[in-house]
């Protein structure tokens, strides 16, 4: 971990400068227009040219902003700036001819960062490959109970550009960034920032596991009090090792443990803190019970721990830590107890759309009947099912990709007893839940946790798991 002193950008003056903006859509159009107002001429470039996109720039034209649809490709003579949709991945001939051409290539988080005011609020921010939005919201939750203003804002929630921008005045931001945007976003200096996890992912859109995690990497770089990384994962720990950080930023571990110095973790059954404490070599301050943390599945300790290290880097007392994680509600289909029904809970964890969060998922329960399959997106699962074979006492498995899970199930847990469905019908999910409840005995979790993508069935994961919940409920009566 280098250390440096870190300046912040001085202010831009964006009167007649050309901006290219690529992509319409929820940065897009927002970042054109705020981009318009302060006199900047404005192009937007879009590769779709469909009933929607010309509805969106007919919009963006009554403003005097111009729109050129079907062609995302081509660099905009004059350009002199690019602003980016964080989704166009690196590669696109675009950013070529922007580089090509010398110019600097922003994300909406960069404009956001760029466009804060000189008494602009601090950023505690985070990213990983799962738990971000559930640790984000944790840590609004324990802001706001130590009275401070703040907003869960960036991936999820308000967009940065509105908290920036709007008449809201903030103390803070708990902002939630993903790896795309932090690709874009090279100035970006958080006040302290943690990297949850690190697991295969999106590596279509990063060309290679090193890249994507260089990428997550960033979220460290500048920051003042705190790099926040997970004890249980070392490429994390890597990552604050290699980031150039302020003098006097310290490197702060969460772990499911016992915490050393420097460290937060749990100790029968209590999360505690001995990193921002008074010679944290001899003591530790409680902070919450494991009961007040929901749902207290080992994944989601982390993800609390993780939100607490944030919290106490800015400052925040130990009582509202307690008060934050108790008044915090999770998300639908997160790990979600949907119903018990003949002594078998029923819980959607929906979410669970790649084979990291899944496994996290699994391992919070002893004996389950596992419901999964999709859209795999690339991925394996030999080393899912070789983790989580003990707990499995059956499996139901559907989707476009489930053969995968299947041959992988076949090497590692032979003994496991499958279901294979195929269909893809409306009622398929109601056929899953019946037969996941005949695999079942009493105290088993029926879990639906697939580790694929959902699309090959649902509109998106939500779906999936209201499906889920309704072939629950109808178990039921």
């Amino acid at each position: 971990m280098g250390s440096r002193k870190v300046t912040s950008s001085e202010p831009l003056d964006w009167q007649g400068k050309h901006v290219t903006v690529a992509g319409l859509g929820v940065s897009g159009i927002p970042a054109a227009k705020v981009l318009h107002a302060r006199g900047a001429n404005v192009t937007v470039v879009n590769d779709g040219d469909d009933a929607r996109a010309r509805e969106q720039a007919a919009e963006l034209e009554a403003l005097g902003i111009t729109v050129r649809l079907g062609d995302g490709a081509t660099l905009p003579e004059g350009s002199e700036l690019v602003v980016t949709a964080p989704g166009w991945k690196p590669d696109k001939p675009l950013f070529a001819a922007a580089r090509e051409a010398g110019l600097e290539i922003w994300g909406d988080v960069e404009l956001a960062w760029r466009l804060r005011g000189p008494d602009a609020a601090p950023w505690l921010a985070i990213t990983g490959t799962n738990g971000k939005t559930t640790t984000t919201q944790m840590l609004a939750s324990i802001l706001k109970a130590a009275g401070l203003r703040t907003a869960a804002v960036g991936n999820i929630g308000v967009s940065l550009l509105d908290a920036v921008l709007g008449d809201e005045q903030y103390d803070v931001l708990a902002v939630e960034l993903s790896s795309y945007q932090l690709h874009w976003a090279p100035s970006l200096r958080a006040h302290s920032a943690a990297v949850l996890n690190l697991a295969p992912d999106h590596l279509d859109w990063h060309g290679s596991m090193e890249a994507y995690a260089a990428d997550k990497g960033r979220i460290y770089e500048g920051n003042r009090v705190a790099c926040v990384y997970n004890v249980a994962d070392k490429a994390t720990e890597d990552l604050v090792r290699g980031a150039d950080v302020e003098e006097g930023c310290r490197a702060v571990g969460f772990t499911l443990g016992t915490p050393g110095p420097s460290q937060l973790g749990v100790v029968e059954g209590i999360l505690v803190d001995r990193a921002f404490v008074e010679d944290r070599h001899k003591n530790a301050q409680e902070l919450a019970e494991i009961s007040d943390v929901d749902p207290p599945a080992p994944h989601n300790i982390a993800n609390a721990l993780a939100a607490a290290a944030l919290a106490r880097a800015f400052g925040v007392p130990a009582r509202a830590v307690r008060d934050g994680l108790r008044d915090f509600t999770p998300d639908a289909h997160r790990i979600a107890h949907v119903a018990d029904v003949d002594a078998v809970a029923y819980v959607d964890d929906s979410k669970a759309t790649n084979t990291h969060a899944a496994e996290a998922s699994l391992a919070a329960y002893e004996s389950i009947v596992w419901i999964a399959g999709g859209l795999a997106k690339g991925a394996t699962f030999d080393e899912l099912v070789t983790k989580s074979a003990k707990r499995l006492r059956g499996v139901v498995l559907i989707g476009q990709d489930r053969a995968l899970i299947r041959e992988a199930l076949a090497r590692h847990a032979p003994e496991v007893p499958v279901v294979d469905l195929d269909r893809t019908d409306t009622g398929a999910m109601l056929a899953a839940v019946q037969e996941a409840s005949r695999l079942a005995v009493a105290g088993d979790t029926v879990l639906l946790a697939p580790a694929c993508a959902s699309m090959d069935m649902f509109a998106n994961y939500n779906k999936r798991g209201d499906a889920f919940a309704e072939a629950v409920r109808e178990l039921g009566s």
